[in-house]
């Protein structure tokens, strides 16, 4: 844990006692700071106490006394409204910040030495934070990663030289972080997400970009510039002053990493006052597959570049990347049958990265179903041989699907990846892939899509014949 030293003698609030609120009131505490702790939940204020803390009901405290809030990212800070205390905040003049800013200021007061990567974009913030972790770590680099990955930021390693931060950042989070400064801010992506939290696109667009364009003097803003929201943050932010490393991989850079195709397969470019010469090759790993993943390799090497790793240990990290779980995971193979596991594919616009990844698709689809259904992904129709429905949207899927691909209602997970099975490894294509993308959400039959994933691996493993995969 990182205590938080900065509030020392001053009264702190939080609000909010998940895993990272929990964490942020022991940090402040064990840094001296007088901290009052509360949550509407009875049980969270019961593990609070059971940790130690003295709870107290935020509505009776003098916020006149009070140096800061410190709110949990999933409260509303403005839209739809303030939450009831961070109207008291606001009412009494008391800055609300998150567990990242607390971060933020730590370093600054005594960890300015450790170089801090901060990654948000509204698609593949989780899968590019865990690269650079990984290609950081298989360079020997002493690399700590969390934030909205899944480790609470404070319960990283302290500060100490030699010690790198790698953090997925949430557009929650940077709302409440304004001394966010990182070495490399990296920026993805943006489109439309979290309106109902941030209240039009604009607010949106305009705190993903804040990001990138506070990293610190002699920083660099690494910015995929595929989307009209992040070509615009980028040339704001070079005309600022800072310095803008572009990726693309929709189109070639005069001055930047971009994605590059061939017969022997994807590679990274980097281009500097139009002269190209390749950085790394993707050919051949899997957990690094389809353009979305290109466009977060690229983004990593150049993050990776900037830290100053050479191109041999880059390649060898991507090389042995094993991704991460539910998201496009290679599970195993039986024979020329790939199957993956893409349980986080919660909805039609993300099952669509995986069904352009692949030509020969044996498709598990189904669960509760999202707004608007599967009708988006008709481009994706003619890459599935056979389509085998689960769960709630079963029988909706397959009239949309009826003339355009074969179908079966197979009903549960068991029953589809056992007909996907038989029937790949019958069909003589040369690639055939047993995939789990569901285009919904899991609570019909599973309480999260975790769960749905590792129930697809665990029998997929089960299967007579199936060798684990490697990336």
């Amino acid at each position: 844990m990182i205590p938080i030293t900065t509030f020392a003698g001053k009264q702190v609030a939080v609000f909010g006692l998940g895993s990272s609120g929990l964490l942020s009131a022991r940090a402040l505490a064990q840094g001296g700071a007088d901290v009052v702790p509360f949550d509407d939940d009875e049980k969270k204020l019961a593990d609070a106490q059971a940790a130690g803390l003295k709870t107290r009901n935020l509505s009776e405290l003098d916020w006149s006394q009070v140096a800061a809030l410190v709110l949990a990212p999933g409260v509303p800070l403005t839209h739809p409204m303030p939450h009831w205390t961070a109207a008291l905040a606001n009412k009494a003049g008391v800055e609300i910040i998150g567990d990242i800013e607390l971060f933020c200021r730590e370093r600054a007061k005594s960890g300015v030495q450790c170089p801090l990567i901060a990654i948000t974009g509204t698609n593949g913030k989780s899968t590019t934070t865990a690269l650079i972790a990984h290609l950081l770590k298989s360079a020997g680099r002493d690399a700590q990663m969390g934030g909205n990955i899944g480790v609470p930021v404070l319960a990283l390693q302290p500060f100490a030289s030699g010690r790198t931060y790698v953090l997925e950042i949430s557009s929650y989070q940077i709302d409440l972080a304004p001394s966010l400064h990182a070495t490399v801010g990296i920026l993805l992506n943006i489109s439309e997400d979290h309106l109902d939290r941030h209240g039009s696109m604009e607010n949106y667009a305009a705190l993903k970009t804040l990001l990138a364009a506070s990293v610190e003097p002699g920083g660099s803003a690494v910015i995929g510039v595929d989307d009209r929201y992040t070509r615009a943050a980028a040339d704001r932010i070079e005309r600022a002053g800072r310095q803008v490393v572009r990726v693309s991989v929709l189109a070639p850079l005069r001055d930047g990493y971009y994605a590059q195709s061939s017969d022997q397969g994807s590679s990274i470019v980097r281009s500097v006052a139009g002269k190209a010469h390749p950085v790394a090759q993707l050919a051949g790993i899997g957990s690094l597959r389809g353009a979305h993943n290109a466009q977060n390799a690229a983004s990593a090497v150049a993050t990776c570049v900037a830290l100053g790793l050479d191109l041999p240990e880059i390649q060898k990290g991507l090389v042995s990347f094993p991704g991460l779980a539910h998201r496009m995971q290679q599970v195993g193979r039986k024979g020329k049958v790939l199957f993956v596991n893409d349980s986080k594919a919660t909805n039609a616009d993300s099952a669509a990265r995986a069904l352009a990844s692949f030509s020969d698709i044996f498709w598990i689809a189904g669960g509760r179903p999202k707004t608007g259904g599967i009708e988006s992904l008709a481009e994706f129709w003619p890459r599935i041989r056979k389509a085998y429905l689960i769960g709630e949207a079963a029988a909706d899927f397959a009239k949309t699907l009826n003339g355009k691909a074969p179908t079966e209602i197979s009903g549960v997970l068991s029953a589809a990846i056992d007909a996907a099975t038989r029937d790949a490894a019958a069909s003589g294509v040369p690639e055939p892939v047993v995939l789990l993308s569901p285009a919904c959400a899991s609570f019909d039959q599973y309480p999260n899509f975790e769960v749905r994933g590792k129930a697809f691996t665990d029998i997929v493993l089960a299967i007579p014949g199936v060798a684990g995969a490697t990336p």
